[in-house]
């Protein structure tokens, strides 16, 4: 995206006006690159810590996430789920969702796109130009939606 003669870019974190077409992440003392995953563990925070997510990802992460947390020490990975493309100045965010049963599924993939938005863009300084939010799934409390791994002895 190209920034038109006219257009001040403002540094949200100092508070200062950029040169046109300036990134917060480009200045004139360096530049600051941010790996995919490190928007890609952001994301998925703020995508979870929205009422009525029950999890990201489809089935068989959810399921492969489901085994690592019963290896002592291992915990489910907070990029599950979430797919980024990272640009030099923007960034793209594909999240699968799992909703809570009853959730209003346009309310909350409103309130998943605003928060994931507004956590990457003030953590990195990447410009967020589209979330796409596919729900995969309802959770239903009190079934279980995939099978438990049977235990051989």
């Amino acid at each position: 995206m190209t920034s038109t003669p006219s257009t001040t870019t403002v540094d949200r974190k100092a508070g200062q006006a950029a040169e046109p077409g300036a990134s917060v992440l480009v200045t004139s003392q360096g530049t600051t690159t941010i790996a995919s995953t490190v928007v890609r563990q952001i994301a998925g925070r703020a995508a979870r810590d929205v009422p009525g997510v029950h999890a990201l990802g489809g089935g068989a992460a959810r399921a492969l996430g489901a085994l690592r947390e019963r290896v002592p020490g291992a915990h489910a990975s907070a990029g599950q789920g979430v797919t980024v493309e990272v640009g030099e100045k923007q960034a793209a965010i594909d999240l699968r969702v799992v909703v809570d049963y009853g959730a209003s599924i346009p309310a909350l993939a409103r309130t998943v796109r605003a928060d994931t938005i507004a956590a990457v863009e003030d953590m990195t300084g990447l410009e967020v130009i589209e979330v796409n939010i596919a729900v995969e799934d309802v959770h239903v409390p009190g079934e279980q939606a995939e099978p438990t791994p049977t235990r051989v002895h």
